[in-house]
């Protein structure tokens, strides 16, 4: 799709936070030392994936010597490890690893974003960051527009796919729904909206998130996909 690769091409020029700036290109520049031989990528990092996707997974942000080395979201750190080995195991991807942006990963039927596409200090974008990043969240959702179920990696991901529906004048449930791992909600557009924990290491590491519960997110994500759309109730 023309629109999303011009969508994307604008995502990796933009420099509206000065922050964020100049910290990816500090990393970029400093690299890690078992990267060393490594050319950074050092700038934003689109979405990937299927135009056509039915299920969008959307991050907090690229993880600074992740995303921001390899120019691939959730590419060449341990969360990625653990995002894409889910996927291929549930049919939405080719391949369980993903190393760099030419290691041959395809996604089918999934489309991958991130709230922030900066790398952010201390994996913590500012408020403000969020809200200059938020109308490519937008325009990302607006083109992609045969997404029936969105998984929000944390509970930052699930509130700010939220507010982008919020404001592009979509109606939301009230109360909002709160984000926990493992909740199922119809949105009144008949998406469905799944919570998982993200995957980051202090979360695998420490218990709080273990392999069979990551899997069960992509398993109900399969299992609404085969259901008829519009036949769902809300949960």
């Amino acid at each position: 799709m023309r629109a999303l690769t011009l969508l994307n091409d604008r995502i990796t020029r933009c420099t509206a936070c000065p922050r964020l700036v100049t910290y990816r290109e500090a990393i970029a520049a400093e690299k890690r030392k078992q990267f060393e031989d490594w050319t950074y990528w050092g700038r934003p990092v689109p979405g990937f994936g299927d135009s056509h996707a039915r299920l969008y997974v959307l991050g907090l942000a690229p993880a600074a010597h992740g995303g921001n080395r390899t120019g691939r979201v959730f590419t060449g750190d341990r969360s990625g490890d653990w995002l894409y080995d889910a996927l291929h195991r549930f049919g939405f991807a080719n391949q369980p690893d993903s190393h760099h942006r030419d290691d041959g990963m395809k996604l089918s039927d999934c489309y991958i974003g991130a709230t922030v596409r900066c790398a952010p200090p201390d994996n913590k974008p500012a408020p403000e960051e969020f809200v200059a990043c938020r109308p490519y969240l937008r325009e990302e959702l607006r083109l992609l527009r045969k997404i029936r179920v969105v998984v929000a990696l944390g509970k930052i991901a699930f509130d700010h796919y939220l507010k982008a529906c919020r404001d592009e004048g979509l109606q939301l449930p009230s109360p909002l729904p709160k984000f926990s791992h493992g909740i199922v909600q119809v949105l009144p557009w008949n998406t469905t909206l799944i919570g998982s924990y993200h995957p980051s290491q202090q979360n695998t590491f420490t218990g709080l998130l273990t392999r069979p519960m990551f899997h069960h997110i992509f398993a109900t994500a399969r299992q609404r996909l085969s259901e008829p759309a519009g036949t769902r109730a809300g949960q």
